[in-house]
């Protein structure tokens, strides 16, 4: 079985009901979609699917995290693949499995990534990421007391993991909200 996009939608919508985590899905998906895009991967959809599912458990079994993802998807016999990558994502935090391919490394450096970037985008009078610059996300970045649930040291240990420079990581990653910002509601008043 090779999961569709339109496969993971319906069970990500089966598990969540949350707006906002819908939306958080929806963007890793559309930055996860991008970064499969410039590292020229031959299945970029499969970037895609793996970002909307990656969080499946995390509304209704939030101290179970990661551990009941893995069991929804292996009763929907999911592939090896997308279980490891998406279990991989709360390296450290809630799972052993470490990161080893270039997909499950993006989706564990941009999880928190895309959440420091959508509260950053709020707080600006365009509420849109279609006009946020690199430089308002790392201010932000400094300031500890601002979005205090993003894990800030992931999101480097990511970046270092991928060989890319933290700015790089932000500036991708804005590019790929950019390209979902409807969906996402970060068009704001652009």
């Amino acid at each position: 079985m090779t999961p569709t996009g339109e496969q993971a939608y319906e069970l990500l919508l089966k598990y969540n009901k949350d707006e906002s985590l819908i939306r958080h899905a929806l963007a890793v998906e559309g930055v996860m979609l991008h970064f499969a895009e410039l590292f020229g991967e031959e299945d970029v959809l499969k970037w895609g699917v793996i970002g909307l599912i990656h969080d499946l458990d995390y509304e209704q079994y939030p101290d179970r995290h990661c551990t009941i993802t893995e069991k929804i998807l292996r009763e929907e016999n999911w592939p090896e693949e997308y279980i490891r990558a998406a279990v991989s994502h709360g390296w450290k935090i809630c799972s052993d499995t470490e990161p080893v391919h270039v997909m499950e490394k993006v989706l564990y450096t941009i999880d928190e990534l895309t959440g420091l970037i959508n509260a950053t985008c709020l707080m600006r009078p365009s509420k849109s990421v279609l006009d946020l610059s690199v430089s308002s996300v790392k201010k932000k970045f400094k300031q500890k007391s601002f979005a205090q649930g993003v894990n800030r040291d992931i999101i480097t240990e990511g970046a270092a993991m991928l060989n890319m420079d933290l700015d790089e990581v932000i500036y991708q990653t804005i590019e790929g909200m950019k390209k979902v910002a409807d969906k996402i509601g970060l068009r704001g008043s652009l």
